[in-house]
């Protein structure tokens, strides 16, 4: 019995903080159609170079958007193969225990992504996708004007790597 009530609370909180997850990306992604509406330009030269702007930033936010659910989706079928897994009556508890540990593993892995990319645009970039991986942190950032500097590329690390624990060696910045 006591056993049942440790794995109720165990997928309880596995559910909790992929719900925190889904939450935050959410939020800081804002709602899908703010991310498609542009406006429409009138027939002069300059209107129509703002349209062109505007046509820009809404491909570019359209880029970290769909980033962001790509990898939510990727993760979410990761997540629902991994609770097959747990759930199984045929699998051994080892293969239980460990689905489980990867489930809490990807889920404190979108906390960490959500909050870089939040202390990212807190630095004063646009907008920016973090994807932790097994081997490393990849980070694509809209680029300020004139291109990331190096001291842009420091900031981002730092970041990074106070976050994580891994190495400045093992994060990976490129600029959309």
């Amino acid at each position: 019995m006591k056993k049942i009530k440790k794995r109720g609370a165990v997928y309880g909180v596995i559910a909790l903080l992929l719900c925190a997850a889904v939450y935050l990306n959410w939020s800081y992604a804002g709602a899908p159609g703010d991310l498609l509406t542009t406006e429409s330009a009138s027939g002069d030269g300059a209107a129509e170079t703002g349209a062109a702007a505007e046509t820009g930033a809404a491909a570019e936010d359209d880029y970290f958007a769909s980033s962001r659910l790509t990898r939510e989706q990727a993760r979410d079928e990761a997540v629902s193969t991994l609770k097959e897994v747990s759930e199984s009556e045929s699998a051994d508890q080892t293969a239980k225990d460990e689905a489980a540990a990867q489930i809490s593993s990807l889920a404190d892995d979108s906390v960490a992504e959500a909050n870089m990319e939040s202390m990212i645009r807190a630095k004063g970039y646009a907008d920016a996708v973090v994807m932790i991986g097994d081997d490393g942190v990849n980070v694509v950032v809209a680029a300020p004007e004139g291109g990331l500097q190096a001291a842009d590329v420091t900031v981002i690390k730092d970041i990074v790597v106070a976050e994580t624990g891994m190495t400045a060696a093992q994060v990976r910045i490129v600029e959309a």
